[in-house]
């Protein structure tokens, strides 16, 4: 039986075998979700603000890009995972309210990547940008991440190499 852990806005969460991690509602947001196939762990850390925390509060740090992404590997690493195996995908960063003027979608996207970059963590796949909210979810068992975009049916965005050589990228 597999367990369901919801990842909510300023949330990180991470997780091993026999549990879906999922986050079903994201708009201007975006959702790292992070896989290591030998040890077989998963973590998604759903971002809503670009940058690190100004006050380093607790509560709240971890709805910024940078204490997010520290947050996660430190939770994929306390499960045993070794950083250099740590394989990303991003979901989100839509400007669902389609305003012309709306510019937060693409700082998040851009810290996560910059901060993503800076650690050398690569990028497998990302669906960002656009106009439609997005879900995503890992099957941390099978490492496989699904989305959908607005009311569409569930889409593979990635799976470990092991199993294929998937990629793709949609950004919209």
């Amino acid at each position: 039986m597999k367990k369901s852990i919801h990842v909510s806005t300023g949330e990180v969460n991470a997780a091993r075998a026999n549990t879906i991690l999922n986050s079903p509602a994201i708009g201007s947001c975006v959702v790292i979700v992070a896989y290591d196939a030998k040890k077989m762990v998963g973590a998604m850390a759903h971002v809503m603000l670009p940058g690190t925390s100004p006050e380093k509060r607790t509560s709240q740090r971890t709805r910024y890009a940078e204490d997010a992404i520290e947050e996660m590997i430190g939770m994929m690493t306390r499960q045993g995972t070794d950083r250099e195996n740590i394989e990303v995908c991003l979901v989100g960063g839509a400007n669902v309210l389609q305003r012309e003027d709306d510019t937060i979608c693409q700082a998040i996207v851009d810290s996560v990547i910059e901060v993503l970059h800076k650690k050398n963590i690569e990028i497998k796949a990302k669906a960002v940008g656009g106009t439609e909210r997005k879900s995503v979810s890992l099957n941390v068992n099978k490492g496989t991440i699904n989305y959908t975009e607005g009311d569409g049916v569930e889409m593979l965005l990635w799976e470990p190499r092991e199993r294929s050589a998937s990629l793709v990228t949609r950004e919209v």
